[in-house]
């Protein structure tokens, strides 16, 4: 006689020869991490890079020789805005990579006046800067030319910047820095 089963009390039988269940699972499981750790290691090499802040000019926001992460493909989906913490190689000596944030952009007039700075006349507001770190002095107007950036660093009386050597162009930032991830007290996201 033969005996019926439910569909729930069914059980298949493995085929001769067939690996156990387990070892098929782990070799899934295997794989499956196998191809995560291809992905991610192609994401952290093409898309994001690790550097590690030197100097004190993006304090209090960065600060020496915290590790972050920048975005190296942002900027090819997206323009460049202000407030952005960007990354790029110095224009008097491209062997050297610096971080500051993007203050003018293309067309605009950035002056300082007693540490305030002006874009077009209007007083920008800038909430990330301490003032014991304001630089009290005052520059001269500045046109931002096409394709080009004035940056300067949080720490403005610290800030080796666009004051100093003018602005960035469009093809020296390389990265936008997105995430701080060493020490593991300070991660965040950067905003």
């Amino acid at each position: 006689m033969q005996e019926l089963l439910g569909t729930d009390d069914r059980q298949e039988a493995a085929p001769a020869g067939a690996a156990p269940v387990s070892f098929s699972h782990l070799r899934m499981w295997l794989r499956d991490l196998a191809i995560s750790m291809v992905i991610a290691g192609l994401t952290i090499v093409f898309l994001y890079q690790p550097v590690k802040v030197e100097g004190t000019s993006m304090m209090p926001g960065l600060t020496d020789q915290e590790r972050i992460f920048i975005n190296k493909f942002v900027y090819r989906f997206e323009s460049i805005k202000r407030g952005d913490v960007v990354v790029f190689w110095y224009p008097i000596d491209p062997s050297k990579s610096y971080i500051k944030r993007v203050i003018g952009l293309p067309g605009e007039v950035v002056r300082i006046t007693g540490g305030s700075v002006y874009i077009n006349g209007q007083l920008l507001s800038e909430p990330y800067i301490l003032s014991d770190y304001l630089d009290r002095q005052s520059y001269p107007s500045a046109l931002v030319e096409p394709d080009h950036f004035f940056v300067l660093g949080d720490h403005r009386n610290s800030s080796n910047d666009s004051r100093s050597w003018g602005t960035v162009a469009r093809e020296q930032i390389y990265g936008k820095a997105v995430l701080v991830y060493w020490p593991v007290d300070k991660f965040q996201v950067l905003k």
